[in-house]
């Protein structure tokens, strides 16, 4: 067995996926998972679209398709907005995508037509984090130009909350997006199918909302894949927090000083550490680093603490007793661990 390694349970992932889609399903909302953090493995697509997933979305074409190439058959879902270079791409391997450019749209159009295909597109609408997003007094000019273009069919709008400064879901602002929706149709004369009122973090909202809203979907990665939903938010009740570990080699471990002798400056990474002596301690180092995985993301067993860490070593302290040299530690993950260590090419995927 080669480390460090990633595991991925995907019973408890497939677990996930069914108890969300069935929650969701009672407040009228569909799921679309996210494979991104995933890479689009075409064991984790198909493991979600047997849980019931009737669509996938990710952020990269590449990951798009590499399922399509694979042999999934389900809709695809681009979830960031389309480069310019790679729009024939889109149009080719991803039956939908989100857009906010009217330059970007009106290309997707050209090379719809080019490809003999119609793109559906989702309009996504600004409400306060500051990602991706049409200013909502913008939102009307802009899509009475969408809907004259061919081979371009506008599928629904959408928002994004939670991701840059953490902007969380409430009744104003899904209220407003339900209200754009409405005020949309009458405009047009048209009917909207999707009306995605965000990620994970949307979650808790849908699930205690009561009365009537337009919000029909969500986008999600973190919670099936975590059990979780962004930080200060409550636990979704049901969920495997389990389904992905990581597990590591202990290559040193004695004991040493706390504290470090010489002249001091900055670190490797140009950080100054605040450091209290506290005399010996039982210092393990694990064959693990900033270049596999977000070490701030990482959870310990309980009774290890994470002390420090550079580009190939992770220094961890044992207080009951000392770690043995060949020993493996395995740890939780937060979202943004799970997504760096499957991008790294160090640390092995294992399915099971």
């Amino acid at each position: 067995m080669s480390y460090p390694k990633i595991e991925l349970d995907c019973a408890k992932i497939s677990l996930n996926t069914q108890r969300l889609i069935e929650q969701l399903t009672l407040k009228g909302v569909t799921v679309t998972p996210v494979t991104k953090s995933c890479l689009g493995h075409p064991i984790i697509a198909n493991t979600l679209i047997n849980a019931g997933a009737t669509m996938l979305a990710d952020s990269r074409v590449d990951n798009i398709k590499r399922m399509r190439e694979a042999g999934v058959t389900v809709p695809t879902l681009l979830i960031r907005s389309p480069m310019l270079s790679q729009i024939e791409r889109v149009v080719i391997d991803c039956d939908i995508s989100l857009n906010t450019e009217i330059a970007v749209i009106q290309k997707l159009s050209d090379a719809a037509g080019r490809c003999n295909r119609i793109h559906q597109i989702i309009i996504m609408v600004e409400l306060g984090d500051l990602r991706e997003g049409v200013m909502p007094d913008n939102l009307i000019n802009l899509i009475n130009d969408v809907i004259k273009l061919p081979n371009i069919t506008l599928k629904g709008i959408g928002t994004n909350l939670t991701c840059r400064y953490g902007v969380e879901p409430d009744d104003i602002n899904m209220q407003l997006l339900s209200d754009l929706a409405e005020h949309i149709e009458t405009t047009f004369s048209i009917r909207l199918d999707i009306i995605s009122g965000g990620n994970s973090g949307s979650i808790n909202w849908v699930l205690a909302h009561q009365g009537q809203t337009r919000i029909n979907h969500l986008r999600l990665g973190e919670a099936i894949f975590l059990g979780l939903v962004p930080k200060n938010q409550p636990q979704i009740s049901g969920l495997s927090s389990t389904a992905i570990t990581l597990t590591a080699e202990v290559i040193e471990s004695s004991q040493k000083p706390s504290y470090p002798w010489g002249k001091r400056g900055v670190n490797a990474f140009g950080e100054t550490i605040s450091l209290q002596n506290r005399g010996q301690v039982n210092q393990a180092i694990l064959a693990l680093g900033r270049q596999d995985v977000c070490i701030d993301g990482l959870h310990p067993p309980s009774g290890m603490t994470i002390v420090s860490s550079c580009s190939d070593h992770l220094m961890v302290e044992t207080p009951e007793k000392m770690l043995a040299v060949g020993e493996t530690v395995t740890f939780g993950l937060d979202y943004s661990a799970f997504l760096s260590a499957m991008t790294s090419e160090f640390v092995d995927k294992v399915y099971r």
